[in-house]
């Protein structure tokens, strides 16, 4: 029978040092997905309109934009997945790693423009749970 405080599906369990390594390359990831979301959210009226008439054989001039900002979009968060990174809100860039603190898996927590983790919750706590690392893990 699965403890209902550890994850099923744990695929990597971060160091407080090796998660706060990965912060320059998570800053660069999350703005790139912030930015294509930014350009599909500006461009999705055009390509439903467009979508709306593909049975007469219409397109859109946002068209490419729109499928290379999705691309951007699922390469990134792809990289994030594979880095065993959990992504838990786009748009302020707010992410999750698995940590052991006291015997037993939490998440550390960072959100874009943060230069270091201060930060923990619980697996199924989320970000409005989140509490101050003990200083002798930072």
């Amino acid at each position: 029978m699965a403890n209902i405080e550890e994850p099923e599906d744990v695929e990597r369990i971060f160091t407080l040092n090796e998660a706060n390594c990965l912060i320059p390359q998570l800053e660069e990831i999350c703005v790139a997905i912030q930015k294509g979301r930014a350009i599909v959210i500006r461009t999705r009226d055009e390509i439903k309109k467009a979508s709306a008439q593909a049975h007469l054989g219409g397109g859109s001039v946002a068209g490419p934009q729109y499928i290379q900002a999705l691309q951007r979009i699922h390469v990134n968060l792809k990289t994030l997945h594979e880095m065993g990174v959990l992504i838990k809100d786009v748009d302020i860039g707010l992410c999750d790693f698995l940590y052991r603190l006291n015997g037993r898996t939490v998440c550390l927590c960072w959100k874009l423009g943060e230069e270091k983790i201060h930060w923990w919750h619980e697996v199924f706590g989320g970000y409005s749970g989140r509490q101050r690392l003990p200083e002798e893990a930072v």
